[in-house]
């Protein structure tokens, strides 16, 4: 065994394999799950723990949590939980940023406080950014409050995060009573309220840094109507009783062919029975169905229509049914060189292909056609043609094909609801999961599962899309520092760590000890995780409590509090959560988080040593 009063070899080696770490984490070269998996190879070769014990981190309960909360996040997106949410927040907020601030820190920091706080930030990623969308302000700034109000609400209960649970559980294995559920809230409620105080004034120095992916931006279905000029496209009519529609199956009624309209989609009933029909050949148009129709002749108009076919024109948006973007969508295509659509005109393919989608647009080289006598083009390789309907069949495309190649699905097919019905189902899911968590009469991991389970089980999620909402990159990256803890607690390092703290502030005021051992678990969380970094740094707390004759539980609640204060660290799982959507860079956390947590550590000082005395 190591001496735990010298720097060994041993010691020396994990050290500078933590400083390459940490230095590449800095340089985000290579990319962070990298990084860890280079780690997770290393450690193993020093001989100071195995290659079992390097990926045991896949076995740990934490791990499987957190992978369990991204499923539950994703079916709360897919069912509009997530959506409702966002639009209530910002219905609330209107476009006061501050005001949007306030409200996403305090059902970020609330919820939090029940569930892991990393499922948290997953579930409302996609609520910011359907309001940041809404109200036109820069996702950056409404990012990052987001993450550190989840990273205080951890600070909130026993259960709000596992380094929290990782203390109580030294604490009973040293003989004394562990804490309570509401043990941290005396803390945690100050430091809240303290961060959103700060985050409403920083959040002015946040902005977007260009992001890395060189990429386009997304096109929005607005951009491609202005582009293929679709305004005027547009009609929307309810037949009359009488109209000569009525119990007429498409197919046979020909609108394209004589009057030069195609049916979109046909909207159905009103109020909680409304429902949206595709077109097909087959459907029977019904009294007081409304049916949303593509013009593609500049001949035809509203009286031709109403007198015609005894119909209701309704007015136009000038907008082509962007209104309805939770059922009608759009892509863009291409027609390849191999394909059979070649010197067939648009009608002739329209019916060869699918009979739910239209051609509304068509471009060859960078112009694109006007928008009326689409029909009668003729089709040649290499031509773009922008298709609108229901998003099924949409989807399918995507997949690819011999005769269309697709190109660019719009920005609001990331806001379809896959399973918007299911929505109730998926509240009832999350009430049940929360309160199993908050109630301890299951582990969080169980609870986790069983939501996740159950989410899949009710129909809010398929389970390839559970497979695919897992961010595996995240969940690497926090497996491969895991192992740090244990080589440096096998080399003596956390006993080289705690003798020189007792000697450093053996004698010193209550403030200057509890102030040094947050300064040291704020330090430490900038390299592991923060469950790491409380394993490691407990031993050391409870040491030098046990050395000076204090309580154990003021060194106990100092190292909980600092280990979820890590604002600074990009590595932070809730970090990296956002840091792609914000376009955060390193730096960004530094410069914002750093006065924070002076801020946070001296509150968190004064509120220990005032709740709970040291002697």
């Amino acid at each position: 065994m190591p001496n735990g009063n010298a720097m060994t070899p041993e010691l020396m080696g994990v050290l500078l394999l933590l400083a390459a770490a940490i230095l590449m984490f800095a340089l985000n070269r290579p990319r962070a799950d990298a990084v860890a998996l280079m780690m997770m190879l290393a450690l193993p070769f020093t001989g100071i723990i195995t290659i079992g014990e390097a990926i045991a981190g896949f076995s740990n309960s934490n791990i499987v949590l957190i992978g369990a909360m991204f499923v539950v996040g994703e079916a709360l997106a897919r069912t509009g939980v997530a959506k409702g949410v966002g639009d209530w927040l910002a219905d609330r907020g209107g476009s006061r940023a501050w005001l949007l601030t306030l409200l996403i820190m305090l059902a970020v920091g609330l919820l939090g406080s029940l569930m892991s706080s990393t499922g948290v930030v997953a579930i409302f990623i996609p609520v910011v950014l359907r309001i940041a969308d809404r109200t036109g302000l820069d996702p950056a700034k409404l990012l990052m409050p987001m993450a550190y109000a989840a990273l205080v609400s951890g600070m909130l209960t026993l259960v709000a995060t596992s380094p929290n649970l990782v203390i109580n559980y030294e604490l009973m294995r040293t003989g004394v009573e562990g804490l309570g559920f509401f043990s941290f809230t005396p803390f945690g409620l100050p430091i809240l309220v303290v961060t959103i105080l700060y985050m409403l004034v920083a959040r002015r120095w946040l902005r977007s840094t260009p992001s890395d992916t060189g990429g386009r931006p997304q096109p929005g279905m607005m951009d491609w109507i202005d582009r293929y000029d679709l305004a005027n496209r547009e009609y929307r009519v309810r037949v009359l009783p009488g109209s000569s529609l009525v119990r007429q199956p498409l197919g046979e009624i020909d609108l394209p062919q004589k009057i030069g309209v195609r049916v979109l989609l046909i909207e159905r009933g009103t109020g909680s029975s409304r429902r949206i029909l595709a077109r097909s050949p087959e459907t029977l148009l019904e009294v007081d169905d409304i049916l949303l129709l593509d013009v593609d002749s500049d001949r035809a108009d509203a009286k031709t229509l109403a007198t015609r076919y005894r119909v209701e024109v309704l007015p136009r948006t000038q907008r082509y049914f962007i209104d309805k973007a939770d059922n009608v969508g759009m892509i863009e295509v291409m027609v390849p060189q191999e394909s059979q659509l070649i010197d067939m005109t648009v009608a002739e393919a329209m019916d060869l292909t699918d009979t739910q989608l239209t051609v509304v647009g068509l471009r060859r080289g960078r112009d694109p056609h006007p928008p009326y006598g689409l029909r009668e083009e003729i089709l040649r390789g290499g031509d773009t043609l922008l298709l609108a309907g229901p998003w099924k069949p949409l989807r399918q495309l995507q997949k690819g094909g011999h005769d269309l190649v697709a190109l660019n699905l719009p920005k609001e097919f990331d806001e379809v609801l896959p399973a918007a019905k299911k929505a109730p189902q998926a509240i009832l899911v999350l009430i049940l999961t929360v309160t199993l968590m908050a109630t301890g009469l299951i582990p969080n991991v169980h609870a986790a599962l069983l939501g996740a389970f159950l989410m899949g089980a009710f129909g809010c999620i398929k389970i390839d899309k559970a497979y695919r909402a897992i961010q595996w990159k995240t969940l690497i990256m926090i497996v491969g520092m895991m192992p740090f803890a244990l080589a440096l607690e096998r080399t003596g390092g956390v006993d080289l760590a705690a003798d020189a703290l007792v000697r450093l502030v053996g004698t010193a005021n209550p403030y200057v000890i509890l102030g040094a051992l947050f300064a040291i678990t704020v330090t430490t969380g900038l390299f592991i995780v923060n469950t790491a970094n409380a394993v490691l740094l407990i031993p050391i707390a409870l040491a030098v409590a046990h050395h000076l004759g204090a309580s154990p539980y003021p060194f106990a609640m100092i190292v909980a509090l600092g280990a979820s204060a890590t604002f600074m660290t990009h590595i932070s799982p809730i970090n990296i959560l956002v840091q792609s959507k914000g376009n955060y860079g390193f730096i960004d956390f530094v410069r914002i988080g750093l006065p924070l947590t002076l801020i946070i550590g001296i509150t968190s000082v004064f509120l220990v040593a005032w709740w709970l005395p040291l002697y």
